[in-house]
């Protein structure tokens, strides 16, 4: 199951393989303090997407408000499990 900060895995295509392969090339040829660089700036982009993305949601408008009431509703019993709602699964 893909945690909140990654999307679901899809085959690469031909040219994002070879931009994969290149990037660990490069990497593997990279100083042990380069790579710790290069491994924060990855990590950098990575939590910028998921940071856009919060961004994105909370610009929703009553987004919070929906949240609440619905952290109350399971809090209290209420609520429908999601098989029930989603009998393909």
């Amino acid at each position: 199951m893909p945690t909140p900060k990654q999307a679901p895995k899809k085959k690469p295509s031909v040219a994002t393989k070879k931009l994969l392969e290149s990037a660990q090339e490069t990497l593997q040829s990279l100083p042990a303090e380069q790579l710790k660089v290069a491994a924060e700036f990855l990590n950098f982009l990575n939590e910028r997407g998921s940071d856009e993305a919060t961004a994105e949601l909370l610009r929703i408008p009553g987004i919070m408000e929906d949240l609440a009431e619905a952290e109350r509703e399971f809090a209290s019993g209420g609520g429908t499990p999601w098989r029930e709602v989603r009998q393909d699964v």
